[in-house]
């Protein structure tokens, strides 16, 4: 039986990778930080019902801390490790700087060095994201397009795939990163704009909310699903050599859109409820970013199955039943 640690195991992309381990037969080890509550997320669901799939065990551990992370390695004696740990929000970052160079940077630095200490032989996936690429002068973004930052979470991103091709060009490690553009799912936080979006329409049909305030309505992204993005992950870490790897949909929609489309499965009309506060603007704004995936297409025989509409619908679905509403939507009402 293969055993595979992932951190950051009770977030979206973390739950999302362990359960599709677990279809695959793989031994699946957690990372998790200690809380006072005893509940890990996501991963406490998977955990208790991973008797039927597979194993599951969780772990405390940090990337912080270098000791917990050579411990957990040691212990474990993993095949593949992949980090999905850190601080995760872009908008959160300008607050918490020095937080997220040291959790989402530094981090994977410490991970590599274990790594190299203990057994070269363990294969990493080094989780990236779209943010490295800031305001791109190019209308799509591939594995090639120069990284220009634009907040503390996409620099220390930054620093952790660059830390990754060192150790790789210097100490032979299978490690690859994967640039991830955006990708959602019901298990996304509500701090992140599209979740933040579906909760809403779900409360305001529920009618515990009135309204929506948001922030930059024509910031362009590219979204997919996550758990098919995961097993992207999985891919990169099966082939004889590392590489890396951008992982998206190739299409854009706004925020705008977005709202239009999450109230129009409900049948409201957005700009009744939708405010927008420059306020919620960021520090420095990324306008667009654009995924080109043909490396992954081409290589991984990777693709995107899930639409823009089908994501939300399911999403919203989902937030539909945790606002006790027995409503359920379907994207084929948008296109009626």
């Amino acid at each position: 039986m293969r055993k595979a640690l992932i951190t950051g195991v009770s977030g979206q992309d973390g739950s999302y990778l362990a359960e599709y381990l677990l279809t695959k037969g793989y031994a699946v080890h957690g990372m998790v930080r200690h809380n006072s509550a005893g509940s890990y997320g996501w991963a406490t669901q998977i955990e208790a019902k991973s008797i039927e799939k597979g194993q599951l065990t969780l772990h405390v551990g940090d990337l912080l801390d270098y000791g917990s992370l050579d411990r957990l390695v040691r212990l474990v004696e993993p095949d593949e490790v992949y980090n999905l740990a850190g601080q995760s929000h872009v908008g959160h970052s300008f607050e918490l700087a020095e937080y997220t160079a040291s959790a989402t940077g530094l981090g994977a630095l410490k991970l590599l060095e274990v790594i190299r200490n203990y057994n070269r032989g363990i294969r990493i996936y080094q989780s990236g994201s779209s943010e490295m690429f800031g305001n791109s002068a190019t209308q799509t973004q591939d594995e090639s397009t120069p990284f220009s930052p634009q907040s503390p979470y996409a620099v220390a991103k930054v620093y952790a795939h660059q830390s990754v091709l060192q150790y790789r060009n210097s100490y032979g490690i299978h490690a690859s990163n994967g640039i991830l553009f955006n990708h959602e799912s019901p298990r996304r936080s509500p701090d992140f704009v599209t979740r933040k979006v579906t909760k809403a329409v779900a409360e305001i049909i529920a009618g515990s909310r009135n309204n929506l305030t948001l922030g930059n309505l024509s910031a362009s992204r590219d979204w997919g699903y996550a758990p098919e993005y995961v097993a992207a992950m999985h891919m990169m870490l099966q082939r004889d050599e590392p590489n890396d790897f951008v992982i998206a949909t190739g299409i854009t929609h706004t925020v705008e859109e977005l709202v239009q489309v999450a109230f129009g499965l409900v049948g409201l009309t957005w700009r009744d409820y939708v405010l927008s506060d420059s306020a919620l603007y960021r520090p420095s704004e990324v306008h667009r970013l654009c995924g080109n995936a043909e490396k992954a297409h081409d290589l991984l025989g990777w693709r995107p199955q899930t639409s823009f509409e089908e994501l939300i619908a399911h999403m919203l679905n989902a937030d539909l039943e945790r606002a006790g509403v027995s409503m359920r939507v379907s994207s084929s009402t948008l296109r009626s």
